[in-house]
């Protein structure tokens, strides 16, 4: 394999010794009323990590190859417009397992665990019968792979895990409460446990599901060996934005710039000398495994006779940019960031072939399996299933207007501000909190790349400001109103380079004329 720059996991401090309070109430109230439908359909859900909406080969990518995902979306169903509602890992997470908006589980950052109470949804599952299965990355708050609530068999790890065991430690999985060693490249392992679950230690009287979360394609980036260097001599795509030229900052915030020359910019990426385009080879070569995953568990599926009653769903839990903005990363409230691929297989529900371009996101997942079980939503859950609108039972016109997105302010990398966002089919409008800059709006449909910022345009004077209430509306209904902060522990990865580029200036539009 080509030499990779070694680095941290994370710059943040790593909790420890925590314990895991759910209260006692939480218990007696999982009993969700059916839906009528009948339905007490197998699932399985499979998430992989940073994996870009567009990073697949059926969407004319000019070299990755991802047959298995083309392939379920030939014969399943293409999510073409899928997002996050909080574009990092922890938080992305937390809302799939919750059905809810980040401000309302309280998962803020890669270092807090869920609030005290929180339920996830195989919790619900287990209720009515379910057999279920965590195997992967849980990642969500502090450092420790103990099993969690609503899984009856547990396969994690600590914090992001390695793509490879540890040459001079034993780096071990936690296999339902013990821990095993890792033996090999973790993508194929966690295949490997989630495949041997389904043929051999479920309990075929019952419905299941199971929970795949790969480690991939977090970075850094280590393909399988197998797959190492096949990509080498490919050239990334490079977006119009990511030049640091006058135009592509006009009427940009000032931290966007500003961001370049950091952590998460393209002139001091990681904090070294990095060369991008090597590590988006890799990233695309680490997806191979994914892809080949994917396979394998459809394959059992189909081994099995299970394809009729088994919902299978792929997603990835943020998106990436890779040059947008002069950016790498996510976070942000642009599309390269918060928009997610997304694919589902049922034939005995969906239409080979079928593309659906309503938003959907990751708070939908949690209602979507509680439909697919026969249950409704719990009242606290602020998405909705997409069950029914993807089978055409439910009218298009009534799904959603606008999507809620919000980021908080995060100590140890502090170059993105506190970011509220809705994303329409038409409009972006995003506002920035507690921090001297200008807001952005954006017409998706004329401006897909996000380089004309309409925010101070007169014509636009009107929708601003209904967007802005409509924003504090979404907010303030869902108890988003107040900013929850944790501890600061440190400065953070705040590092800029001498030789990159300058901050900077305030824009026109603060100068009286």
């Amino acid at each position: 394999m080509r030499s990779m720059i070694s680095l941290l996991s994370g710059v943040g401090l790593v909790l420890t010794g925590f314990a895991f309070a759910y209260s006692a109430e939480t218990e007696s109230n999982l009993k969700l009323e059916a839906n009528g439908s009948g339905d007490q359909m197998n699932v399985i859900y499979i998430l992989a990590d940073d994996h870009r909406y567009d990073v697949m080969g059926f969407l004319d990518h000019p070299f990755v190859q991802t047959p298995v995902m083309d392939s379920m979306a030939e014969k399943g169903v293409y999510f073409k417009n899928a997002f996050v509602t909080t574009s990092l890992c922890s938080p992305s997470r937390a809302s799939i397992l919750t059905g809810q908006y980040m401000h309302q589980h309280g998962v803020v950052d890669n270092n807090n665990l869920a609030r005290p109470g929180t339920v996830f949804f195989p919790q619900y599952l287990q209720q009515v019968g379910y057999q279920t299965a965590f195997i992967g990355k849980w990642h969500m708050g502090g450092h420790s792979d103990d099993p969690r609530p609503g899984f009856d068999h547990w396969v994690s790890f600590k914090g992001q895990g390695h793509y490879n065991p540890p040459e001079k430690s034993l780096w071990t999985l936690n296999v339902n409460g013990k821990s095993v060693p890792q033996e090999g490249y973790i993508t194929d392992e966690l295949t490997d446990y989630a495949v041997n679950w389904l043929k051999e230690e479920r309990d075929d009287s019952k419905p299941f599901c199971m929970y795949l979360s790969h480690k991939a394609v977090h970075g850094m980036f280590y393909p399988a060996e197998r797959h190492a260097g096949r990509y080498k001599d490919e050239k990334m795509p490079v977006p119009s934005t990511m030049a640091n030229t006058d135009e592509n900052y006009a009427g940009k915030p000032m931290w966007l710039k500003n961001q370049r020359n950091s952590w998460h910019g393209v002139d001091f990426a990681y904090h070294q000398d990095t060369n991008i385009e090597e590590h988006y080879q890799l990233y695309c070569e680490a997806l191979l495994a994914v892809d080949e995953s994917i396979g394998r568990v459809w394959s059992y599926v189909k081994e099995a006779g299970l394809e009729d009653n088994t919902l299978i769903i792929y997603m990835g839990d943020n998106g990436f940019q890779w040059g947008e903005h002069g950016l790498i990363d996510k976070r942000t409230a642009y599309e390269a960031s918060m928009r997610v691929p997304m694919l589902a297989y049922c034939p005995s529900k969906f239409p080979a072939g079928t593309v659906v371009d309503e938003v959907v996101a990751n708070i939908d997942i949690a209602p979507t399996i509680l439909a697919a079980a026969g249950l409704k939503s719990p009242p606290q859950m602020d998405g909705r299933s997409f069950l029914g609108m993807v089978a055409g039972e439910e009218e298009t016109e009534k799904w959603r207007d606008y999507l809620l997105y919000e980021y908080y302010w995060e100590w140890n990398f502090p170059h993105t501000p506190t970011t509220f966002a809705i994303r329409g089919d038409r409009y972006k409008f995003i506002q920035y909190h507690g921090i001297w800059d200008t807001d952005e709006l954006y017409d998706l449909q004329n401006d897909p790349d996000e380089k004309e910022n309409l925010v101070n345009k007169p014509e636009h004077k009107e929708l601003v400001r209904d967007l802005r209430i409509r924003l504090h509306e979404l907010l303030a209904t869902t108890g988003g109103d107040q900013v929850p902060f944790g501890r600061k522990m440190g400065s953070g990865a705040n590092l800029r380079n001498r030789e990159g580029s300058n901050a900077a200036d305030f824009p026109e539009d603060v100068f009286p004329e």
